[in-house]
């Protein structure tokens, strides 16, 4: 995974190598938790060996981290078992590094007022 010239210039070589493929992979899968990835996409996307990712991928579904149904691969929604999961915790470290931390209010100023459409109580279809 590509790393930007400031997170290079201003890291130690332990805190650069402190992502493993399997951090790697979770992190990618967390950050994109809305889809769900063949490994050869993961791979490419990550910029990992496509058996590095396959290797990861296996690894985290024995831990429950990962779903996996037909080739694609997506990350739990289990939020708990995410959060208790150390290479979690150092790809949200790195990524809160390189692109900053998400803010909340910032968010909320820009949500819509009306619930999602899929929110909704839809007895009256019935």
């Amino acid at each position: 995974m590509p790393i930007d010239r400031d997170t290079f210039e201003h890291s130690s070589e332990e805190e650069l190598e402190g992502l493993s493929a399997t951090d790697q992979v979770i992190g990618f899968l967390a950050a994109n938790d809305e889809s769900a990835f063949k490994a050869k996409e993961v791979a490419r996307r990550t910029e990992l060996d496509e058996g590095a990712v396959s290797t990861a991928l296996s690894r985290l579904k024995n831990r429950s981290l990962v779903e996996h149904k037909g080739s694609y691969w997506a990350i739990t929604t289990d939020v708990e078992r995410l959060e208790a999961h150390g290479g979690y915790a150092r790809a949200t470290a790195l990524f809160n590094d390189q692109l900053g931390t998400e803010a909340r209010e910032e968010w909320r100023a820009h949500a819509p007022d009306e619930p999602h459409p899929s929110q909704q109580d839809n007895t009256d279809d019935r």
